[in-house]
C-alpha cells in the first residue's frame, strides 16, 4: 500500500482509518453488478458497514440497489472518495474525474497503482491510495472504527 498526502495534511499515525472515519459516500469507478468481481464484493461490503455506495460505470444501470452513472461528473451529489476499480491504463482518466467533481480521496485498489495520475491527484490536493483493498483495510480497523 501507498499513501500519497497533499502538502499541509495530516492524518495521523493511521491515514487509512482517518479516511474511512472522514468519508462516507463513495464512488466506485468500475463497479460491476456481477457478484464474482471483485468491486461488487468491496463495494457490497462498504456498503452494509454503512458508507453510501455511487456506482459508476456506463455499462449499468443499478448496482447493489443503486442507479449507476457513466461518469463521475453525472453524480449529482458529493462524492468523497473514488475508488478505481478500473486497469491501470485507464487509471489516469479517473483521477482527472476526481480532481473534476472534488473529490478528497483517490484510492487505487489491490494490484493498481499508477505513479503520475497519483502525483497529480496529490498536487490537487487529493489524498492518494494505491495498491490497497479497501474492504481489507476497513476489516483491519473496525475495531478503532466503531469505537
Amino acid at each position: 500500500m501507498k499513501i500519497l498526502l497533499p502538502d499541509g495534511v495530516n492524518l495521523g499515525a493511521d491515514p487509512v482509518a482517518e479516511i474511512l472515519k472522514q468519508y462516507h459516500t463513495i464512488g466506485v469507478v468500475g463497479l460491476s453488478s456481477n457478484p464474482s468481481r471483485p468491486s461488487f464484493g468491496v463495494s457490497g461490503y462498504m456498503q452494509s458497514a454503512g458508507y453510501r455506495i455511487i456506482p459508476v460505470n456506463p455499462n449499468e444501470t443499478e448496482v447493489l440497489g443503486e442507479k449507476s452513472y457513466a461518469r463521475l461528473e453525472d453524480v449529482p451529489e458529493k462524492v468523497e472518495i473514488v475508488d478505481i476499480f478500473r486497469r491501470t491504463t485507464e487509471v489516469p482518466a479517473a483521477v482527472d474525474s476526481a480532481i473534476r467533481v472534488g473529490a478528497k480521496v483517490a484510492w487505487m485498489q489491490l494490484g493498481i497503482e499508477h505513479p503520475q495520475a497519483a502525483a497529480k491527484a496529490r498536487a490537487a490536493g487529493l489524498i492518494v491510495i494505491a495498491d490497497a483493498c479497501m474492504l481489507i483495510e476497513h476489516k483491519r480497523r473496525l475495531q478503532a472504527l466503531t469505537s
